[in-house]
């Protein structure tokens, strides 16, 4: 059985989204993601271009308020900003991590500096997704 991980955010609009396709793309098999914000917004047309970039489809993507997985359960419930960390409602979940990583959305530059910075976001978190998940993987099927 797949274990449940939720990823929230503020706005669900860059990071989380990227930590809920990108667990999905890579680590599927084990894993069923999901993300949220505290106030969700629209997501980012950047996050949408450096996912795709990797070959993944988004289509389905779209910001989601924590109100709709409020009932219910997950293995690992995971803030990846420090605003919703603080907001957060509570989730039972078995393992409740907080893993920051710079807003993308608020970096300032020339639409190529914004891209380049999406993708260095982006990057970061599949590195940390696979680091994390990927070794218990590794450790459960060994």
């Amino acid at each position: 059985m797949k274990k449940k991980v939720l990823f929230l955010c503020t706005h669900n609009s860059a990071r989380s989204q990227m930590a809920e396709v990108l667990l999905r793309h890579y680590l599927g098999d084990y894993y069923e993601a999901h993300s949220a914000g505290t106030k969700p917004g629209k997501v980012n047309p950047y996050t949408v271009k450096v996912l795709e970039e990797l070959g993944i489809n988004t289509s389905a993507l779209r910001s989601k308020s924590v109100e709709e997985f409020k009932c219910w359960e997950f293995d690992y419930v995971i803030t990846v900003c420090d605003s919703a960390k603080e907001e957060c409602p509570f989730f039972p979940g078995k393992v409740v991590m907080h893993k920051s990583f710079p807003d993308p959305s608020s970096y300032k530059g020339s639409e190529e500096e914004k891209l380049n910075f999406f993708r260095k976001v982006r990057d970061e978190i599949k590195e940390w997704i696979l680091d994390t998940f990927g070794k218990e993987v590794k450790s459960s099927s060994s």
